[in-house]
C-alpha cells in the first residue's frame, strides 16, 4: 500500500496552506502519482477519472497537476468538442466509449457523459425523453464498466456563487486568461440555480454505492487540488514499482566516435534575444 495513505500532511494547526506548503505537498503527492502510474502500467489497470462541476470550479487546474509530471501515454486527458451532427444520431455513449481506456491507461475526463445532465439538460440541448432515458441508463453503463474490471472515479468540484463570480471577473480582465470565459460561461452564469436543480436530480440518480460521486469544495483551488489528489491516491491500492520500470541510473556512455560536424555557418540559429 502507498506510504501516501500513512503519511499525515505537514499543514498547520490553523488549516490555514502557505504557498511553502501547497508546494511541497505538490511536489510529494506528484512522486506519488508516478508511483501509481507505473502500478497502473505494471499490471495493466484501467483506470477512468470524471471531473465535473460547475464552470470556473477549479477542475482544469487539479487535472493539470494530475498530468503533469506523468507520462502522457499512460495518463491522457480527455475533453471532447460538441458533437458533430453525425455524432448526435450515435448512441449517446458511443463517442465516449472510444475514449476508454486499454490496459495499463489512465483517462482523465475533464467533463464526461455527465454533459447531458448538466449543460445540455439546462441549456436545452437535449429533450426531456433524452434527459431521462441518460438518468435512467447512467447507472447501468457504469456498473457494466466496474464488472469489466475499469476502475471509475467521479469528482465534483463544488464552488460559492461568489467565488465563481470572483473567477468569471479574473478571466475577464486577464490577457492570459480571457480566453477561458465563453458565450456559455456568460449564460451559465445566469443559470446558477438551474444548475443546481440539475446537478442535484444527477446526484439523485447517479450516485451510486457502486459508483459514488466524491465532492471536492474547490472555493480555495489549492486545497482543493491536494485534496482531490490525496483522495485519488487513497482509492487505488498500489505498490511502489518504479525501480523494476524505470532505469535508477544510466549505464556507462559509450566514446564517442570520430566525426566532423556540419560548420555552425551552414546552419540557421534562433536569435539569441535573451
Amino acid at each position: 500500500m502507498s506510504e501516501t495513505n500513512k503519511t499525515t500532511p505537514e499543514i498547520s494547526e490553523d488549516k490555514k496552506l502557505t504557498k511553502k506548503q501547497y508546494e511541497k505537498e505538490l511536489v510529494r503527492l506528484q512522486v506519488e502519482l508516478v508511483k501509481l502510474q507505473a502500478w497502473v502500467r505494471v499490471n495493466k489497470l484501467r483506470v477512468v477519472i470524471i471531473f465535473e462541476g460547475r464552470d470556473a470550479a477549479g477542475k482544469g487546474g487539479t487535472i493539470k497537476r494530475i498530468a503533469e509530471k506523468m507520462n502522457p501515454r499512460v495518463c491522457r486527458i480527455t475533453a471532447l468538442p460538441a458533437p458533430t451532427e453525425r455524432q448526435k444520431t450515435q448512441w449517446y455513449f458511443q463517442r465516449y466509449v472510444a475514449e476508454l481506456p486499454a490496459g495499463g491507461e489512465i483517462v482523465l475526463f475533464d467533463r464526461s457523459w455527465y454533459n447531458r445532465a448538466g449543460v445540455e439538460r439546462v441549456m436545452g440541448f437535449c429533450t426531456e425523453e433524452e434527459h431521462a432515458e441518460f438518468l435512467r441508463s447512467c447507472p447501468e453503463f457504469e456498473r457494466m464498466l466496474i464488472r469489466s474490471g475499469v476502475i471509475l472515479l467521479k469528482y465534483w468540484f463544488s464552488v460559492s456563487e461568489d467565488e465563481q463570480e470572483r473567477r468569471f471577473q479574473e478571466r475577464v480582465h486577464d490577457p492570459t486568461k480571457r480566453w477561458k470565459f465563453s458565450t456559455m460561461d456568460l449564460k451559465s452564469r445566469e443559470k446558477w440555480t438551474e444548475y443546481s436543480q440539475a446537478k442535484d436530480e444527477m446526484f439523485a440518480y447517479t450516485d451510486t454505492k457502486q459508483s459514488p460521486w466524491f465532492v471536492v469544495q474547490s472555493d480555495n483551488k489549492k486545497k482543493a487540488r491536494l485534496n482531490c489528489i490525496t483522495h485519488l491516491l487513497s482509492q487505488i491500492p498500489y505498490e511502489d514499482v518504479t525501480d523494476a520500470v524505470f532505469l535508477k541510473e544510466l549505464p556507462e556512455r559509450p566514446p564517442s566516435r570520430r566525426y566532423l560536424r556540419t560548420p555552425y555557418e551552414e546552419q540557421t540559429f534562433v536569435p539569441e534575444v535573451y
